[in-house]
């Protein structure tokens, strides 16, 4: 059991000097920038609309549409690369079925195009 342990050792001291150099650098740049936020800096950004207290407000379907759409474009890419990797040997039926999957792909990017998804004003 010990051989096997040392042998993650390598793995265990990789990470503690991963965790060092990020603490060394997080803490650099505390210590080193300037803390000076304005309101621009603390205004909201992550979602495109401030936050609001009732969760039953309405807001733009448009953030619905660009999550879809970069669902679509993740999964594509996802699954494409092992794909490729593995394409002599799965054969025509694993070619077949990308091709498939790959239309069904098309079809919800065809949609967001429709909606206007890809047109933001």
């Amino acid at each position: 059991m010990d051989d096997l342990l040392i042998e993650y050792l390598p793995i265990l001291i990789f990470i503690g000097v991963a965790l060092v150099f990020a603490m060394v650098f997080v803490g650099a740049a505390m210590l080193v920038a300037r803390q000076r936020p304005d309101t621009e800096k603390l205004s909201a950004y992550e979602c495109g609309f401030e936050a609001f207290e009732d969760a039953r407000n309405q807001f733009d379907v448009r953030f619905y549409l660009v999550a879809i759409l970069f669902i679509i474009f993740d999964l594509e890419i996802a699954f494409l690369f092992p794909w490729a990797v593995t394409l002599g040997e799965i054969g025509l039926y694993g070619f077949w079925s990308m091709v498939i999957f790959l239309g069904v792909l098309t079809v919800g990017f065809v949609y967001e195009w429709k909606k206007g998804a890809l047109e933001w004003e």
